[in-house]
């Protein structure tokens, strides 16, 4: 079993999420526009389903109804113990860019490293992990 993916939505902006989020975390990304997939109007170009798979799984979609980016007020993401200490570090440093450093990554009272940040698209991740001998 496969861990819950994030599925975004957006009005317009999925693509420039997705690429965002595949130059951060790496990946495949895969899309599919609205005239692909048969809805025409003039949102064609719109992306109708984004799969950005590797490291980290997540989807996007542009909605009309949809806000310009997500409100996931009261949600975040955890990526703690996801990756190795020096590739979170890039990641937290990556989703950063052009976001907001909520709390910044460092070690806590008791011996474990996290941090909090905010990307350019409003999404709040928390990443973070365990020293395992001697790695900090």
């Amino acid at each position: 079993m496969t861990a819950p993916a994030p599925y975004l939505h957006f009005s317009g902006d999925a693509l420039p999420a997705l690429t965002f989020y595949r130059s951060v975390f790496g990946g495949e990304l895969e899309v599919h526009t609205h005239g692909e997939f048969g809805l025409h109007g003039d949102r064609a170009d719109w992306i109708a389903h984004g799969i950005l798979t590797g490291p980290i799984d997540l989807f996007a979609a542009d909605e009309a109804n949809a806000a310009t980016h997500p409100d996931p007020s009261g949600l975040l993401f955890s990526l703690l113990g996801y990756a190795d200490p020096d590739t979170l570090r890039r990641w937290f440093d990556g989703l950063a860019d052009g976001g907001v450093v909520i709390d910044p990554l460092s070690e806590r009272d008791w011996g474990a490293f996290d941090g909090q940040v905010r990307d350019r698209f409003g999404i709040t991740w928390l990443l973070g992990w365990e020293p395992a001998d001697g790695v900090s």
